[in-house]
């Protein structure tokens, strides 16, 4: 008992420290390690294995709006990144730089990719040259390098893993229909795969992507009231096109530039799940990204005929993802471990249970506890594992709709932010100038301009001018 005791007192609870239980959670619950390498991480099994899933899970919804996958190079030459100015300021501070090759100093030096626009740029120059070439429509796996002096576990590590998706089209309506397709992709992703909700929206001038006309994003609220951006989609126009030369024939052979487009969702939103979802009690993993959706724990396991049972039920259940916990350790510390884990469905089943051709589920999120009999267990699963995943978005769209609020004048919203941790929409009358004040003053930074606009007032909130954009704010990641 000491032992079980122990691993749930491992866990700093939401309340007393938020940013505690996080760390408490990735590194109980073995999603990843701390490495060697300052402001790195080791993502180990547990954690892999959801970015698996996710990758699998998206890589399949790009594949079906026409997605290819590409591979472009670790490395950028220098004179390549310099070529397009407004994009080499904004990764400017967060470059990782090459100067040496073996012993040799090198002639140019390269940087390790903050992110690839460049190159396949410099691809795209090389490989477009009439309309019967476009649109490109990739997508790369990778892992980049931004050279962060604050760093967490998923949510900000120097080297992550992401994909990166970069297309050319012939036309500006082109290119903004996929730049609105791919973050609605994401959306829908978050929302039914992820059980998190989201907010759809643009970003202002100032928050927007380096060397990109618009950037579009999806916003979610984790448990403790702060925003974090969870994928962004943007309109480059020809803006890249223009400075790395990228052009091509049209149909009445004239010389025109192609339109860009730019995607990208990383391994930060594994930080989501566990700020969206988890407890006092570890993670919370919704079923439909579970790697492991079910967790059989045999009840005095070495009495003759149990574990035969257990791994039965597996193959009856063979339809999930099912694991059998047949170590040595107690039932209890079983129990905990798979909370910990955030498996959603657990079944009990021992000797009593076998004698009455039954077992217990137990639901991870509400602890609810069901008694099924084994002939219809297998129809029980999935029914559970359905409603889990339904009512965890409930859940979680009723707890960002509980910490949304609305302000019209400048202290209503500084107290707002101040005292009540979440969203808060407010009408915005387009100038930085205020935005700057917004975040000096309250620690909140724009959000996004969501695509679903209300009317809360006629002036801005913060200067009183007359407002162009009501704007979720926030304090964020």
């Amino acid at each position: 008992m000491a032992n079980e005791k122990k691993l749930v007192e491992a866990i700093t609870s939401m309340g007393e420290d938020f940013a505690q239980w996080y760390t408490d959670v990735v590194k109980k619950a073995e999603l990843c390690d701390y490495a060697s390498v300052k402001g790195c991480m080791v993502i180990k099994p547990a954690g892999y294995a959801l970015w698996e899933n996710i990758q699998k899970e998206l890589d399949k919804r790009f594949k079906e709006t026409g997605v290819e996958n590409v591979y472009m190079p670790l490395f950028i030459p220098e004179g390549l990144l310099q070529k397009e100015k407004d994009h080499v300021e904004g990764f400017a501070p967060e470059v990782a730089w090459v100067t040496h090759g073996g012993v040799e100093e090198l002639q140019e030096r390269m940087c390790v990719r903050p992110t690839s626009e460049t190159l396949f740029c410099d691809f795209y120059a090389r490989d477009i040259h009439s309309y019967r070439d476009l649109p490109k429509v990739y997508n790369q796996w990778c892992s980049v390098v931004r050279w962060e002096k604050t760093t967490r576990p998923f949510l900000r590590s120097r080297e992550f893993l992401w994909q990166e998706g970069h297309t050319a089209h012939a036309t500006a309506e082109e290119a903004q229909e996929r730049t609105e397709q791919m973050l609605n992709v994401y959306a829908d992703f978050c929302e039914e795969v992820l059980a998190i909700p989201v907010v759809r929206g643009q970003k202002t001038d100032k928050e927007k992507f380096a060397g990109a006309e618009a950037t579009y994003t999806i916003e979610a609220l984790m448990h403790d009231g702060k925003a974090l951006q969870s994928g962004t989609s943007h309109n480059f126009g020809d803006g890249f096109a223009r400075a790395f030369e990228i052009q091509y024939a049209a149909k009445d052979n004239s010389l025109q530039y192609v339109h860009q487009t730019s995607w990208g969702m990383s391994t930060r939103i594994i930080g989501a799940i566990i700020m969206v979802h988890g407890d006092d009690s570890g993670l919370v993993l919704p079923p439909r990204i579970a790697p492991t959706q079910v967790m059989i724990v045999p009840i005095q396991q070495k009495k003759e005929g149990v574990l035969e049972k257990a791994f039965a039920v597996k193959d009856i259940l063979s339809g999930f993802r099912v694991k059998v916990d047949d170590s040595d350790k107690s039932p209890g510390w079983k129990f905990s471990e798979s909370e910990m884990r955030g498996i959603p469905v657990r079944v009990e089943i021992g000797p009593k249970d076998i004698a009455q051709n039954q077992a217990v589920l137990v639901r991870r999120d509400t602890h609810e506890k069901l008694v099924v009999a084994l002939d219809e267990i297998a129809g029980k699963v999935g029914e559970l594992l359905e409603q889990i995943q339904r009512e965890m978005l409930e859940r979680a769209r009723a707890h960002r709709d509980a910490h949304t609020y609305e302000a019209t004048d400048f202290e209503a919203f500084a107290k707002t932010v101040e005292e009540k941790p979440g969203f808060v929409k407010a009408m915005w009358c387009g100038n930085q100038e205020c935005e700057d004040k917004i975040k000096e003053v309250t620690g909140a930074t724009s959000r996004c301009m969501p695509f679903a606009q209300e009317h809360l007032a006629d002036q801005c909130v913060c200067c009183g001018k007359p407002a162009t954009k009501m704007v979720y704010w926030g304090r964020a990641y």
